[in-house]
């Protein structure tokens, strides 16, 4: 029997929804309507020193104005240090994590690969107050090679080892890293597709290996175009994007929906948008990227 598709779009409050965001919300919406299931949402809120408040509450209106209903209550990452504590137990138990002390200009040396550095490290206790980030170890030889299927970009191969190495699953401040949350959550939310942007292909890999450590389901995945500035950059809060006006969701949707190569209209309502962009919508068909903003 075929799970139900559930997936999710999670982004992080650190700013208004910007055009890029839209573009990945939208095609998330899409992907999960035309397969009947549901599109949760998530909010990301792991990393406080960078989430301006009120941020969540623009993620929601930003949702609305533009049609974007979501299954169920939102799942907020800071209420789910027990389940991420939980699986780091698990890990530490099966001996596969260890404290690192190494700074960022040290990786640099390495092309941003690590070289193994404090893996013999283990668990050993260090000096009190050194700063010091947890990393789980990633399988050598034959076992580094990940692979996977992308429902847009086809059949993707990585070697863990060899592209990545040992990567952080708790920061040196003591905040959970990305990989393990995301992957906790979507185990404990059923996710069964992950629609999101290319820029976290590369996330992909180390995602699937913790799955496989914790012995939990992959799910599905589908990595979307991004969009781009004049210099071929994504477009992102970091980077200055300009938040939605939430004033004009027509014409901020139709722009996304040309985007996607689908049949869009700023004169028709959001909802009447939508509608048509759902009956063309195949995931096949979506535009390999990157999108230039223009």
């Amino acid at each position: 029997m075929t799970s139900p598709y559930i997936s999710r779009f999670a982004p992080s409050p650190s700013g208004p929804l910007h055009l890029g965001s839209l573009l990945a919300a939208v095609a998330g919406w899409l992907d999960a309507r035309a397969a009947g299931g549901q599109w949760l949402l998530r909010i990301e809120d792991i990393d406080p020193p960078r989430e301006p408040a009120g941020a969540k509450d623009w993620i929601l209106e930003a949702l609305v104005a533009h049609g974007l209903n979501w299954n169920g209550e939102p799942m907020l990452q800071s209420s789910r240090g027990d389940a991420y504590r939980a699986a780091l137990d698990q890990l530490t138990a099966a001996g596969m994590v260890f404290r690192c002390t190494c700074t960022r200009q040290d990786l640099r040396a390495h092309d941003g690969v690590y070289p193994g550095t404090c893996r013999d490290r283990g668990m050993a206790a260090l000096p009190e107050g050194t700063p010091h980030a947890l990393r789980v170890r990633v399988p050598e030889g034959d076992a580094a090679r990940i692979r996977f299927e992308d429902r847009l970009r086809g059949d993707r191969v990585f070697d863990l080892a060899a592209e990545q190495g040992d990567f952080v699953i708790r920061r040196k401040d003591g905040l959970w890293a990305y990989q393990l949350a995301v992957v906790v959550d979507d185990a404990e939310q059923g996710i069964t597709d992950v629609v999101r942007g290319v820029d976290l292909l590369d996330s992909t890999p180390r995602q699937i290996h913790l799955q496989r450590t914790l012995g939990l389901p992959t799910p599905r995945y589908l990595h979307l175009p991004i969009l781009v500035d004049q210099r071929g950059d994504k477009l992102s809060k970091q980077a200055g994007a300009m938040g939605l006006d939430l004033t004009t969701p027509r014409a901020n949707l139709a722009r996304t929906l040309a985007w996607l190569d689908l049949p869009s209209d700023p004169r028709a309502t959001v909802q009447t948008q939508l509608e048509r962009a759902l009956a063309h919508y195949r995931p096949q068909n979506l535009p390999p990227g990157p999108i230039h903003l223009c």
